[in-house]
């Protein structure tokens, strides 16, 4: 067998990588389900090096914040997130159910090195200097230092008792993408994690084989019965075969079986 015959060899697992705020698990249970056999292994990235993971192979896939370069990576959106202000449980704006940008023109709004939130203008002033990571600003927010805008799962993740937030309506917002790197075509065991994610059934065409549904034992007696013309195999009972006149006794009255009837006698 040459090179080029060997069939190459499969990954012994499937590394998924994921971003601080997704949570993959519901996606990973069904992989478990239909995969048992080939593990699924999550590799935790922060959101400003995912797209540089999955360029240089670290995972095969991966549940990414966009924008991603377009020309390494292909993805495929999943869901928006809702954009929320964390600020300290005794804040005024916790009266309110939701809060604008305008509502933040006072405040001092902290702004993480790693905040993906496409900003045309960013709201409030500015901190004196911009902190590290978004769980560096949420220390300071709790410290009464300013406020912080991250997306809602992102909040939840760094949950704090003596900390709350509320939607702001007019943000930005955050999208959440599976992405993987650009091939031609796409590797199966990726295939099958988008169809996870898309909620393709088991037996999607897309994907993977497909075994044909077999008939059923009433199916199987039907097309038993049309490939003999149609015959249950049953003797009619004595005494009640019909001809073909339609007539017991074979014959049609007043003729021969199949015949024409004949001329009257001349009186």
């Amino acid at each position: 067998m040459t090179g080029s015959d060997t069939p190459s060899a499969k990954p012994s697992s499937f590394r998924l990588a994921y971003v601080p705020g997704v949570t993959p698990t519901k996606w990973v249970r069904v992989w478990n389900e239909r995969l048992p056999g080939t593990p699924l292994e999550l590799v935790q990235v922060p959101a400003a090096e995912a797209s540089r993971l999955l360029a240089d192979g670290g995972a095969e896939a991966g549940l990414v914040r966009l924008p991603v370069d377009r020309d390494v990576l292909s993805a495929i959106p999943l869901y928006t997130e809702t954009t929320v202000v964390v600020i300290p449980k005794d804040h005024v704006a916790t009266a309110a159910e939701d809060v604008t940008l305008a509502d933040l023109a006072d405040e001092i709004v902290l702004h993480p090195l790693d905040d993906l939130l496409d900003w045309e203008k960013l709201p409030g002033s500015p901190a004196i200097e911009r902190p590290a990571t978004t769980a560096d600003a949420i220390e300071l927010v709790a410290a009464g230092v300013g406020v912080l805008l991250v997306p809602q799962s992102l909040a939840r993740l760094h949950h704090r008792k003596d900390l709350t937030y509320r939607p702001v309506l007019d943000a930005p917002e955050s999208r959440v993408a599976l992405s993987w790197p650009q091939e031609e075509p796409t590797p199966d065991l990726v295939e099958e994690f988008i169809g996870i994610v898309r909620g393709r059934t088991v037996n999607s065409t897309r994907g993977r084989a497909v075994t044909p549904p077999q008939p059923s034992a009433k199916e199987k007696a039907k097309a038993k019965r049309a490939g003999t013309g149609g015959s249950t195999g049953r003797k009619p009972a004595p005494g009640k075969q019909t001809g073909a006149g339609g007539r017991r006794g074979g014959a049609p009255k007043g003729g021969q079986a199949g015949g024409k009837r004949g001329k009257p006698r001349g009186r």
